[in-house]
């Protein structure tokens, strides 16, 4: 039978994955693995070897991987209520297999004698490592657990599975469920042209007014509320945006809070059975941190050398909107701080953000960005024709199939050797079947060459929600959609510069507290002149971004950095303490929780918002995802400051310093401890206070 989500080609047929295949293939791929784990199993103790054990053990889900890593793929970017049925009825089949590898007595039994035979000592050190983070893998799902346990520790799995899909359903659906139609004009007061022109379109596309008479759509998509909420000024249709953001996730058929109870319950029992004391040391025990204490304080000491920062900038604010209205302002509301924060942004450096997004066509910040990493990485990357095969027609001679129209696709190269390293979807702009936010993704894993066979290229793809095109105009983006593009684009590189003989130590299986690194570090392009130049230019004239408005960019660059601070050690504050002490907060309502967590991580306000809980998909759309680990942001980003201090004393576009880090950090994968890969690269450990002075706190 023909199983397409199977198909170990390297170009993905995607218009050949239908829901209808998904049963029969992921059951067929499930049989296949349980087979290539029997004859692990059955395997004399006196004839091991690596390749019979751990190599085979390694490639025996091959297939599953392969064909439900598609699917979770499309389940992102392209949901569909058929396509959802058909993984909701496969998902509990996939968890149940994956949860037995590491339960079997038998497959445990095997790998221990091997890990202690003699030939150990006479492999390569990187398969020394896989074989030692191979059992501790095992121990952490459960391998130890005395029998009369593992059914309860793998319905734990199960249900894990199931409750953090649905979390991330309630989010799509009720993101796409809130619209807001704006028939009067005069209310779009101070809003840009641009964000004008997409609420018009946007409404247009959704039967809203016509071309005589136009009307605009806004939706909760950051790219539609965002813009009201910082420029817009009509307070009542800021407030109109905000309490429309106060329904995702809450309310009705579409509420988290229960189910974000029992994922946090479930989380919890988990990590107890495995003799952890909290989810929080669970995560993080093989982590850079090595205990959710550590973490913990942390999280809690930033915040004590950020919070003066943090209240003199809402003082700040809260004065200016007091002078500016003429009227006593005794608490900020949500739904005006953005705006009277760029209000005073523009008074105090005369800089209009907007001004930048001229520059910033996503065609040419591509290719900037190409340019910048080839010079340092010794990389090309190449554009391939692509197109969304249609039943009935042929696909176009040459071109990549792709899953939407919107999709691109590339090649990237060695510049020295010519290897094919690996390729790459890239997928920009939002739709109502994508899920919000911005990802890289890992649909293959290459190898190196190796027993005279050539290289084998990675597939990765980068997915985000950035401003679409308008009119006949590109897309034209904001500096943070850049960033956003470069931040993506340094996790993809941490995947296809992988050059790792074991696949599951490859690219970014890394300890989550470093795998922020190669994004992080990228955003530092894109304030350097150097770097700017090669991707900002205007897209009637091409000129460069003029240097009056380059220094005002960079003068302006961190106002309000304690503010944007402290909302991403909130996240990382109510993560921890969440899955640290869950027994001490279980049962209580989730705004007096978050509210208890956080009252020195905000200012009072004159209304209070839902909890950020209902909607953080990082914490709770996934078994795992960044749950205890949100503050790996932070982290990530101290390594990123004190890293990119040698960029900037060697030169920011200096070839040998980036074919360093390509060798230090972006190749080497889980090869190595990460804190020996940061002093492979920097010859000393990190300074814990390089993120304080960039971010102009210290």
């Amino acid at each position: 039978m023909n199983h397409p989500y199977l198909d170990p080609s390297f170009l993905v047929s995607w218009s050949r994955l239908t829901p209808e295949a998904i049963k029969p293939d992921i059951t067929e791929a499930i049989s296949r693995a349980k087979t290539n784990i029997q004859a692990i199993c059955d395997l004399p103790l006196d004839s091991l070897t690596y390749e019979n054990t751990f190599g085979a053990l390694e490639k025996a889900s091959e297939d599953l991987n392969r064909g439900w890593g598609r699917i979770m793929h499309l389940d992102s970017v392209n949901d569909e209520p058929s396509q959802r049925e058909a993984i909701g009825e496969m998902l509990p089949e996939v968890v149940a297999f994956s949860s037995s590898v590491s339960l079997n007595p038998m497959l445990w039994k095997v790998l221990k004698a091997a890990a202690a035979c003699d030939w150990v000592k006479d492999l390569s050190p990187v398969k020394q490592r896989f074989i030692q983070e191979t059992l501790a893998d095992f121990r952490e799902s459960g391998a130890d657990l005395p029998d009369e346990v593992k059914p309860e520790y793998a319905e734990i799995e199960a249900q894990l599975s199931l409750k953090t899909k649905k979390f991330a359903e309630n989010v799509l659906d009720s993101t796409n469920a809130w619209e807001l139609v704006v028939t009067d004009e005069a209310e779009l007061s101070g809003l840009p042209e641009s964000a004008r022109e997409a609420a018009r379109l946007d409404a247009l596309a959704n039967g809203h007014g016509t071309e005589e008479k136009p009307e605009w759509r806004f939706t909760q998509k950051f790219t539609s509320l965002q813009p009201v909420l910082q420029f817009a000024d009509s307070d009542d249709l800021r407030r109109k945006v905000w309490e429309g953001s106060c329904t995702i996730g809450r309310g009705g058929e579409y509420d988290n809070e229960a189910l974000i109870a029992e994922i946090l319950d479930l989380r919890d029992r988990k990590a107890r059975l495995l003799g952890f004391g909290t989810f929080a040391d669970y995560t993080t025990s093989r982590r850079m941190a090595a205990s959710g204490a550590n973490a913990l304080d942390f999280v809690n000491d930033l915040h004590d050398k950020v919070k003066p920062s943090f209240l003199a900038d809402m003082e700040a604010v809260r004065q200016y909107q007091e002078e500016k209205t003429g009227k006593p302002v005794e608490k900020l509301s949500p739904w005006e701080t953005s705006y009277w924060a760029e209000k005073r942004r523009r008074e105090l450096y005369a800089f209009d953000e907007e001004d930048l997004r001229p520059y910033y066509s996503v065609e040419k910040v591509m290719d900037g960005l190409f340019s910048i990493y080839s010079g340092l990485y010794g990389i090309t990357v190449t554009p391939r024709k692509t197109a969304v095969a249609k039943p009935g027609e042929e696909m176009l001679e040459g071109a990549v199939e792709v899953w939407h129209p919107d999709v691109l696709f590339y090649d990237l190269h060695d510049s020295e050797t010519g290897e094919h390293m690996g390729s790459f979807y890239a997928d920009w702009h939002p739709r109502d079947s994508k899920r919000g936010g911005a990802w890289m993704n890992c649909l293959s894993v290459g190898e190196p060459p190796r027993g005279g066979n050539p290289r084998v290229p990675h597939l990765g793809l980068m997915v985000g929600n950035m401003t679409k095109p308008v009119g006949n105009r590109p897309a034209l983006l904001s500096h943070m959609e850049v960033e956003t593009v470069f931040h993506e684009f340094g996790h993809l590189l941490h995947q296809l510069l992988s050059d790792v003989e074991v696949k599951s130590l490859a690219g970014t299986s890394v300890a989550w507290d470093f795998v922020e690194l190669p994004s992080q570090i990228n955003e530092n392009w894109c304030w350097e002149r150097e770097s700017v130049d090669l991707f900002a230019a205007h897209y009637e004239t091409g000129e460069k971004i003029p240097e009056e408005l380059f220094a005002k960019m960079r003068a302006a660059r961190n106002y309000m950095s304690g503010t944007a601070f402290m909302r991403q050690l909130c996240f990382g504050k109510l993560d921890l303490e969440l899955h640290a002490r869950w027994p001490e907060y279980k049962g209580g309502a989730l705004e007096e929780t978050d509210e208890r967590i956080l009252a020195d991580y905000r200012v009072p306000m004159t209304h209070r918002g839902p909890s950020v809980a209902r909607r953080l998909t990082h914490i709770f759309a996934d078994p795992t995802g960044y749950a205890a680990g949100y503050y790996s942001y932070k982290w990530a980003e101290v390594l990123e400051a004190d890293a990119f201090s040698r960029f900037l004393k060697e030169g920011v576009l200096n070839p040998q310093t980036g074919r360093d880090f390509r060798r230090c950090i972006l190749s080497k994968g889980n090869s190595k401890p990460a804190a020996e890969l940061y002093r492979d690269f920097m010859g000393r450990d990190p300074d814990a206070e390089a993120l304080l002075v960039k971010s102009g706190i210290l």
